[in-house]
């Protein structure tokens, strides 16, 4: 089975519990804590995967590491260890919002642009987008991508809406190549 397919099961047993606690902005809000945490750090990445430190002193170092979060998170990461399956984590966390911004009609986007969006500028993102998706709110995050010549580039989920000028070029030399066969 895919790392994939086991994280969304991960994830939706997660969302079972914490609808069931009537938990999902805690479990959020712990998630958002956890999370950067799996994907950016390296060295706890080596030393969770490490196969000749015993699986105590990782789970250890979890329980220590995320002492204010809630314990069913804090037993899941330890189960994780146990099940060598750490590196799915932030994939499980990601699956986990998508499901609670499903059930709140909302979704997450990325927008790659250029330069820095102005806030009236996100707003407009979120309303046209949230219509668009036929979901009741967009939340945008805003990546400043130098790669972007100009335009730029949404992604939601796995969908990506590109309106860079690279894009546009790329689609015209296609169809140019296309039309010359």
């Amino acid at each position: 089975m895919s790392n994939v397919a086991v994280a969304k099961r991960y994830a939706d047993a997660l969302f079972s519990l914490a609808a069931e606690q009537q938990k999902l902005e805690q479990f959020v809000a712990d998630f958002k804590v956890v999370q950067p945490v799996f994907q950016n750090d390296k060295k706890l990445a080596k030393f969770l995967t490490h196969p000749k430190i015993d699986n105590a002193k990782k789970k250890q170092l979890v329980v220590e590491a995320f002492q204010g979060v809630d314990q069913t998170i804090l037993n899941t990461l330890q189960l994780l260890v146990d099940r060598h399956r750490t590196t799915i984590i932030p994939t499980i966390i990601d699956e986990f919002i998508s499901l609670v911004n499903d059930a709140k009609g909302m979704a997450d986007a990325t927008v790659y642009s250029t330069r820095q969006l102005s806030d009236d500028e996100k707003n407009h993102l979120e309303r046209s987008f949230a219509v668009r998706l036929g979901k009741s709110a967009v939340q945008l995050n805003n990546i400043v991508d130098p790669s972007v010549l100009g335009g730029m580039k949404i992604r939601v989920g796995n969908t990506i809406y590109d309106g860079t000028v690279k894009g546009k070029l790329d689609r015209i030399s296609r169809s140019i190549v296309s039309a010359n066969k």
